[in-house]
Parts: C-alpha cells; structure tokens; sequence
C-alpha cells in the first residue's frame, strides 16, 4: 500500500472525529489536483477556484457518508465532477466560444509552449465526456475502474469515450506534429 494512502485514510479519520486540521491537510494535499482537473473541465480559472472550494466543502459536509477511505480520491473526484457539470449546466447558453483557433490553423514552426496551446485546443474540440476521459486518465492516471466510479457508468463507457478522444486528438494534433517534427529533421 502506497504511504501516502495511508496517510489519507488516517487524517480522514481523524477528520471524521471533527479534527478541522486533519481535513485542512488533505485538501493541502488534493487542492492542486483537483483545481488543475477543474481548470481543464470548466475553462475559467475563477470559476475552477470557485468549484474546488464548494467541492472541498461538499467533502468535508459529506466525509461519514464515504464507505472506504481508501476510495478516498476517486469520491474526491466525483464530487468534483458532478460540482463542474453542475456549473457547465448553469452556464450553458454562454459557454459557445467561437472562433477558437484549432490546432490545424497553427503555422510555421511549432514551439513548445505552441504545441501544449494546440493540444489545449484540441482538447476543447472534444465532448466534455471525451475531454473528461482524457483529463482522467492522461493526465490525473486514474485507473478504468475508478474512472468509472468518478464518471459513474460502466469500465466499457469509459474506454469507448477515451478510445475515441484519442482518435480524435490524434486526428487533430497530426497537422501540428507533422510540422514540427519536420522541422526538427
């Protein structure tokens, strides 16, 4: 068992018992996390911020109802997933951005920083199913399993949504990785 995680299940027993600085010392652990999978779901720094402390909140509110603390991340998560969708629904008639650039528009050479605003791009051009698969797994390393229980449907939904969005960026990034591997030769 990994150390941190048992850690975890020690300061959300602690917590449980009303110690608010055990609690304070998970979200110190988590907030970074949670705040960057926001930022990539909602798009709007204020309003990731604003999502992570209701769903450092709603966690905190609802930490007797968790069964297994070493589940205790992927309920993080879902708190978190449900708080954004949440705002995404609110928001919805405002959230069309057009004329974003795609990353097929980017020309001439490719630096890194271009390329990570090119995959960002790519990344918004998915369904917000797909872009939350990707952000999941790529970059948060959840497991199929506990995807599922964040994202709440079945290990098969997770991977046919992943599958495809990696399709699709692969699809998307072609253009912009050509041409900067082309010129690197």
């Amino acid at each position: 068992m990994i150390f941190r995680e048992v850690e975890d299940r020690d300061l959300i027993a602690k917590a449980r018992q009303g110690d608010v600085e055990a609690y304070n010392l998970l979200v110190s652990r988590w907030e970074k996390r949670i705040f960057n999978y926001l930022l990539r779901l909602v798009s709007n720094r204020e309003d990731a911020l604003d999502v992570s402390q209701e769903t450092f909140l709603k966690a905190y509110q609802n930490l007797r109802k968790l069964d297994d603390p070493a589940r205790f991340a992927a309920w993080l998560y879902r708190i978190a997933h449900n708080e954004a969708y949440s705002l995404l629904r609110r928001r919805k008639p405002d959230s069309e951005l057009a004329g974003e650039p795609r990353p097929k528009d980017f020309g001439g050479r490719l630096l890194p920083m271009e390329l990570s605003l090119a995959v960002e791009s790519a990344l918004k051009m998915l369904s917000e199913d797909q872009r939350e698969a990707v952000l999941l797994k790529v970059y948060q390393g959840f497991k199929f399993d506990e995807m599922a229980v964040i994202l709440y449907c079945p290990v098969s939904t997770v991977k046919s949504r992943l599958y495809t969005a990696l399709d699709l960026l692969r699809t998307a990034l072609a253009p912009a990785v050509f041409l900067k591997t082309r010129e690197l030769s």
